[in-house]
């Protein structure tokens, strides 16, 4: 299939649907850089090696280059995603099911994600994301709507993002500890602020590279379902013009809402030092990084924080709030069943009414 903005250009002008589809995911991406992207930048803001407006810029550059650079390196996320689901086995009444059920999944993740940024939640738009597509389909096709051998990947990713992140955060710290214990304090605290910039340009690079992945690859789901393919097949290359679209879209929502969720990872959970802060995007980065380059679609937000509360954990458990961790886990708990079944009855919604 062409992916090409021309091709693009032609099918959005004759397919209401695909325009439909199209304002969607870039309104769900939108909310990704709301309520997601700021996990990226949190500790060296909350640790002020950097200022909150430069570090958003910082957030968007980066996030940009996380995309095209790992689009080249592995496109493993972005085929995960679009292959999850089947929407075009299904058989329907409506003029065109498969469509309609992507809008329903999209605007299912909207109304989650901006609920839990008004409660001030990092939650995961991954994990939304994988439940409302996972919702839309079952409505429409049931299970078997769902491609099991791709969904094993997010569960992979989910065990991954949990205990890769918690152990590389407890070992950085310790080692990062062990290397300065004979230097003072203030000949390190110049050099970590800096360094601390360098890890959230990591986290920012790793999350374009995982997040941006996923949307692109949802937003090629529906130019194939808009085509009519049920048969999806391989995307050879992802177009310049669509990791520009993403990169944009998620710096502009990331300027709009970050500095609530900012507080929630950066300030509220643990109290860092800057060289702790550094140890956490270090920790969380390399997390990304292997999920990236494996294909498995992982949460930016459950990989930055069990990072952090790694290192929290290193120096005591109780330097940890485990209460705004046990209520981080818990919104991620939730966001399979509660979003998948708003996706799920709006579905059914929408099907009815079209």
């Amino acid at each position: 299939m062409d992916f090409s903005f021309n091709t693009f250009f032609s099918q959005l002008i004759s397919s209401p649907a695909l325009m439909i589809t199209a304002l969607l995911v870039l309104g769900v991406i939108f909310v990704n850089g709301w309520t997601d992207a700021p996990n990226a930048i949190a500790t060296c803001v909350s640790t002020r090696a950097i200022g909150a407006r430069p570090a958003i810029l910082m957030a968007a550059v980066f996030n940009f280059l996380g995309v095209f650079v790992m689009s080249m390196v592995s496109k493993g996320v972005a085929e995960t995603i679009y292959n999850m689901v089947d929407f075009n086995q299904v058989q329907s009444e409506a003029s065109n099911p498969a469509m309609i059920a992507l809008c329903a999944a999209l605007f299912g993740i909207v109304v989650w994600a901006v609920a839990a940024w008004y409660f001030g939640i990092p939650t995961s738009e991954s994990h939304a994301l994988i439940a409302g597509l996972s919702g839309s389909a079952i409505a429409m096709g049931g299970f078997s709507a769902i491609n099991l051998d791709e969904w094993m990947n997010v569960i992979y990713g989910l065990v991954l993002s949990t205990f890769l992140g918690f152990f590389l955060g407890y070992l950085i710290v310790k080692l990062i500890e062990w290397i300065c214990k004979p230097l003072s304090r203030n000949g390190t605290e110049g050099f970590f602020g800096k360094a601390q910039i360098v890890g959230g340009a990591m986290m920012a690079f790793m999350h374009g590279a995982q997040d941006g992945l996923k949307f692109i690859g949802v937003f090629i789901l529906g130019m194939f379902i808009a085509h009519g393919e049920g048969d999806k097949g391989h995307v050879s290359s992802i177009p310049l013009w669509l990791i520009i679209l993403v990169s944009v879209v998620m710096a502009l929502g990331t300027s709009v809402g970050g500095y609530r969720i900012i507080k929630a990872v950066g300030m509220d959970m643990v109290k860092l030092k800057k060289y702790q802060g550094f140890a956490a995007d270090v920790a969380g980065s390399l997390c990304l990084l292997a999920a990236t380059l494996f294909g498995l679609p992982v949460s930016t937000t459950q990989a930055k924080t069990m990072a952090i509360s790694g290192v929290g954990a290193a120096k005591r458990l109780s330097s940890v709030k485990w209460s705004v961790v046990k209520e981080m886990v818990l919104t991620w708990v939730l966001t399979f069943p509660g979003c998948g079944l708003i996706s799920f009855l709006i579905t059914l919604l929408a099907i009815n009414i079209f």
